[in-house]
């Protein structure tokens, strides 16, 4: 078994953020200025805890790409796309106002409320789904550390599936904007 880092990076700050608008996977909302200062303190926290051989795979939704490049420039390496790693689609709910919603949706009959499409978009089963692709091919690679750039939800659900749990036990720990969460997984 040998070790390697995945480090999660949420996307900095972007418009759509101070606006309060849900994105979702909407592709345009771009990084404010205190989202590229929040990208590049990320980069600077990976430029200390990683050493060896690196990847940056990003999620390409404009806010995360415009992340990825400034730890990139800060590793000194390329960023792959992977549109696995976007954000859950919320349908026709992307771009309305948070404060806009009346309620938040319940989950219907029998149907657990991860496993509700809002707006008609994806569910956390969906997304849960979705991420076992992105981490086969972390599993897969020969680097000592993986970087993915990507979204609040997409993240919280990620390490659920990193820890074994399903879409009905996502831990949903506020992930700020630019965070880093590192963690140590095995390779066979």
């Amino acid at each position: 078994m040998r070790p390697f880092q995945l480090h999660l990076v949420r996307h900095g700050q972007s418009v759509w953020n101070v606006e309060g608008r849900l994105q979702g996977q909407i592709a345009h909302p771009e990084l404010t200025d205190l989202g590229r200062a929040q990208a590049q303190e990320a980069a600077g926290l990976l430029a200390d805890r990683v050493n060896g051989t690196v990847a940056i795979v990003s999620s390409d939704l404009v806010r995360a790409r415009q992340t990825a490049d400034v730890i990139a420039r800060t590793l000194g390496v390329e960023v792959l796309n992977d549109p696995d790693l976007r954000e859950q689609s919320v349908g026709q709910l992307e771009g309305v106002l948070t404060t806009a919603l009346n309620a938040t949706p319940t989950a219907e009959g029998d149907a657990h409320v991860s496993e509700v499409r809002w707006g008609g978009g994806e569910s956390l089963e969906d997304v849960h789904r979705r991420l076992a692709a992105p981490i086969a091919r972390a599993l897969a690679a020969s680097h000592d550390h993986i970087v993915w750039v990507t979204h609040g939800i997409t993240t919280c659900v990620a390490l659920a599936r990193l820890a074994g749990r399903s879409h009905r036990e996502v831990e949903w720990d506020p992930i700020a904007n630019g965070a880093v969460v590192s963690t140590t997984l095995l390779r066979s």
